[in-house]
């Protein structure tokens, strides 16, 4: 029989053993680590005593059942002695010094204040096996990191800190519990022992990481990013950070691609870099080569003396051409099973030809706008990082068309890019090169592709079960939709919308009367990357972050996460995942990197490939997301990204399309920001021309969260929203009701102008209910999913959320209101508060909030009400940029005149001055 219920111990399980396979030990000298049983260990650094499980904003705002930082899974470990004294100064300090949660969304600090070291702390460093140090960091959405201490650098106490453990004690190891790579140019100035990057891995992130420091796991982690001796080394910090416009000039060469051909000697440590606790002898050679792909095999021994999984990675250095191309790019990697000493595995990586293939933008090789496998000699290298891995044998090729495309998304001004030449010598010099620019008009491809309209019919008492039980077609159930409904559909709901899972953050579809009254299921989605946010305190699993995921190089146990993840999704009547997140780490100082996995597209590509295969099992149709270029936090929702058409294609959309060929990929999130001067949300090129047509997707686009677009040569404004539903952009997401059009869009406007038509909108609807036929909400609709699934989705756990004082407060007895004065509140980030009222009047009240943030328009703030511990709906406002605002709903207090009212509050920095309940005669 199956079990519907979610396997909490199973899926921490895996989450465990996902940290510690993503964990990078970069440094081990006379093998510090792992730690010997019943050594005895000195802990120093306040960020021992506050894990950072997740990096900031949408993707980390999961309430969790439990999160085990570093320290408490230290304690938990019965062969290692932790030195008390030591922690009880820190206790101490802690307790005078308090962790800064900072001012709310976007306004966290980076890092913490930490202690001084002091002789008596030393001392117990001296006198103990072991010194372990713990350095943390954070970052996040709206915030990006600096090339400064206490964000990419460590802060002058920190380094004091590692210098001065280092100098006394015997073994030194230093652990990163950080989001992204930071500066690593400490480690050659105070040679610690170890090093190990332990990420943020989720609320079983400090098992995980305990695992590798007591030697339960097997070091096997590797770097999905190269580390360079300073962030200037880094060619796009350049051309980083502008909050208007940013020009790739780098190009194709991004991150290793970058310095294995031009600046070897400014890497610290290489892509591809992680060292184990045993050593392996590895055996490869090109098995098989057609004409589409090449087999190359490789056979990986255990030659140390404990058991342990190595990494295989292939690369390929193709000829220089015409083009020019990297020295070596990534084409294939794989994980090995769990050697014993002296086990071996033969492991067989087939890898297409088209993931060697360049794209030739200019038309320099006589094909323009195609892949090109150009005449020459390639060269294939095996091994266990970008520097190490050596040749395993060539092969030649003739000059050959993989692919033929259309130029799409093509920059519209001139800049100069990067671009390779061979030396004599075999070196490679960087010169530059003038990017081509766009010469097709996105918009006259539009009107030579633009859908039939289907003539309306009204209502014929199709329901959309029926185009799910094939009794008519989905163009006969379309021509039911009016046009104020079609409209409406495309205008998300939330966040936090009453119509599905309480404090998720969107619903879609079925948001009107009319769309109701045909069958049409209101679909749910919720962040996201990190795990299942759900605002209105709902406890969901808090996930590794997605670098950590990357530095597995296992597409196998992220898969079998997922599929967890998945199931706990369905059991919480959600259909979509916003995440994974797959935007490529161009530059360290991008705050949010830590949602993301690589600076490598392939590896990206396949690893989000995993995740959204794996929930697709329960017919969860995960969003990847930010399509494309988000690159960086600072003028997210203004900067313009100049991209070559080559670099698009062959770094920044290239994971993107293996998560939609490979991945089966069913739903995609376009950003806030702008790429050769269109707004994503609004672009034709990238939502039809290149997703649609030439990668065969047939999911929805959705936008950010109160994106905006522009018409070309023009500003991105808030009411544009007509150029979204053209570029086949299906949905807008968020506004408070569909139908009202409370953003006042132009899209009734540009319809009736003939700027857009009614076809577009029929097919973008076409769009949402064929994701919504394949999704769980149509089942639910449609009473086709059993009782022990219902029951096991209806089951859920008590509210354990804290609250705060009782206070009591009695209606008015003339005008029956109800005032709550905001002096008894007190709303900050997983706070609650419960009021006791006693009211006269039984029935609908109007409750109106009057209430203000220093935030911005984007912040997301969100305050989710109980009546008598049943959720019944979650306020969630914007940012008011200083301003008191007044925001109202409907709550119904029938039943009885005593009730209890409880205010959950979601984010910091919400300033509420009363909250008025006036009864609806």
């Amino acid at each position: 029989m199956n079990s519907y219920k979610l396997d909490l111990e199973k899926y921490a399980a895996l989450a465990r053993q996902a940290v510690a396979e993503g964990c990078v030990l970069l440094e081990n000298e006379g093998q510090a680590l792992p730690l010997r049983d019943g050594e005895r260990v000195a802990v120093f650094g306040r960020m021992a005593f506050h894990y950072y499980k997740s990096g900031l904003g949408s993707g980390g705002l999961v309430n969790t059942r439990y999160v085990v930082g570093i320290l408490d899974a230290l304690k938990a470990c019965e062969g290692v002695h932790l030195d008390e004294k030591l922690m009880g100064i820190y206790e101490d300090w802690i307790m005078e010094n308090p962790y800064d949660e900072g001012q709310g969304w976007g306004r966290v600090p980076w890092c913490q204040k930490e202690m001084g070291v002091t002789e008596e702390m030393l001392d117990c460093a001296r006198r103990d096996d072991v010194s372990l140090v713990v350095i943390g960091r954070t970052a996040g959405e709206d915030q990006d990191n600096n090339a400064k201490a206490g964000s990419y650098c460590l802060t002058e106490m920190e380094e004091d800190m590692i210098r001065r453990v280092c100098e006394v004690s015997e073994r030194t190891v230093v652990v990163l519990n950080v989001g992204n790579i930071i500066d690593m140019s400490w480690v050659e100035k105070y040679h610690p022992q170890a090093v190990l990057y332990a990420w943020q891995g989720g609320q079983e992130g400090g098992n995980g990481v305990a695992d590798v420091l007591t030697g339960k796991v097997c070091a096997c982690g590797k770097l999905t990013d190269t580390i360079a001796a300073d962030i200037k080394d880094y060619p796009s910090t350049e051309n980083f950070g502008d909050p208007f416009k940013n020009y790739y000039k780098e190009d194709i060469y991004v991150g290793y691609r970058y310095f294995e051909t031009f600046a070897k000697d400014k890497v610290l440590y290489p892509f591809g870099y992680g060292l184990s606790y045993t050593t392996f002898e590895t055996r490869a050679e090109i098995l098989k080569n057609t004409g589409d792909e090449i087999t190359v095999s490789v056979t990986v021994s255990n030659t140390g003396e404990v058991r342990g999984k190595e990494v295989v990675q292939v690369y390929v250095k193709v000829p220089q051409g015409k083009l020019g191309n990297p020295a070596r790019k990534l084409i294939g990697f794989a994980k090995t099973k769990e050697l014993a000493p002296g086990e071996q595995e033969e492991v067989c990586i087939v890898i297409q030809k088209y993931d060697m293939a360049s794209y030739d933008d200019s038309g320099v090789t006589g094909h323009k706008s195609c892949y090109v496998l150009e005449e020459g000699c390639y060269e294939v290298f095996v091994g266990s990082d970008v520097r190490s891995a050596v040749s395993v044998g060539c092969y030649e090729e003739e000059f050959r068309v993989i692919e033929e495309l259309e130029e799409a998304y093509a920059p519209v001004e001139k800049f100069q890019r990067m671009k390779a030449v061979l030396l004599p010598d075999g070196t490679y010099q960087a010169v530059t090169e003038e990017v081509p620019v766009r010469t097709v008009d996105p918009q006259e491809r539009r009107a030579n592709e633009m859908p039939e309209t289907l003539d309306y019919t009204g209502d014929k008492g199709y329901k959309l079960v029926d185009v799910l039980d094939k009794k008519v077609s989905m163009e006969e159930f379309i021509a039911q939709i009016s046009e104020e409904d079609l409209i409406a559909i495309f205008r998300g709901e939330g966040m936090c919308s009453p119509k599905v899972t309480a404090g998720t953050a969107a619903a879609f579809g079925g948001v009107t009367d009319g769309l109701t009254a045909l069958g049409i299921p209101v679909g749910c989605c919720s962040d996201g990357p990190s795990g299942i946010r759900m605002d209105c305190g709902t406890k969901a699993f808090s996930l590794p972050n997605g670098t950590s995921f990357g530095c597995t190089f296992n597409v196998e146990l992220v898969g079998a996460l997922y599929e967890m993840t998945g199931k706990e999704l369905r059991l919480n009547k959600i259909d979509s995942l916003l995440g994974p997140g797959m935007n490529i780490h161009r530059n360290p100082l991008n705050g949010r990197n830590f949602e993301y996995i690589s600076e490598d597209p392939i590896l990206t590509g396949r690893i989000c490939a995993a995740q959204v295969k794996a929930m697709a099992k329960s017919g969860i149709g995960s969003t990847i997301k930010h399509f494309c270029g988000n690159n960086q936090e600072v003028g997210r929702s203004t900067s313009d990204s100049v991209i070559s058409e080559r670099a698009l294609r062959e770094i920044y959309l290239k994971g993107f399309e293996i998560a939609v060929k490979e991945g089966g990929a069913r739903s995609v999130m376009t950003t806030y920001g702008s790429v050769n001067g269109l707004w994503t949300a609004g672009s034709y090129d990238l939502c039809t021309t290149i997703l649609r047509k030439e990668w065969g997707f047939d999911g929805i686009v959705m936008t950010d969260w109160w994106a905006k677009s522009n018409y070309e040569g023009h500003q991105a404004e808030a009411l544009v929203k007509a150029p979204m539903v053209a570029a086949q952009n299906d949905i807008y997401m968020v506004v408070s009701d569909a139908k009202a059009n409370p953003e006042n869009d132009d899209v009734e406007e540009m319809l009736h102008a003939g700027k857009i038509t009614l076809g577009e909108l029929q097919r973008n609807a076409a769009n949402i209910l064929g994701f919504l036929l394949k999704s769980p909400s149509v089942l639910l609709l449609t009473d086709r999913i059993c009782k022990e699934e219902l029951e096991a989705m209806n089951t859920k756990e008590e509210d354990d959320v804290d609250a705060g004082s009782l206070v009591s407060i009695e209606s008015d007895s003339v005008t029956q209101k109800i005032v709550i004065d905001g002096a008894l509140l007190h709303p900050a980030k997983g706070k609650a508060d419960v009021i006791a009222v006693t009211n006269e009047f039984m029935g609908d009240f109007t409750m109106k909030f009057t209430l203000k943030s220093d935030l911005s328009e984007l912040a997301q703030l969100p305050v989710s009400v109980f009546l008598d511990n049943i959720h019944k709906m979650t306020v969630s406002v914007q940012g008011t940029n200083g301003k008191w605002v007044e925001e109202s709903r409907i709550l119904n207090m029938g039943f009885g005149h005593n009730h209890y009212i409880k205010f959950y509050y979601g984010a910091d920095n919400l300033e509420i001055k009363e909250i008025v309940l006036t009864p609806n005669r």
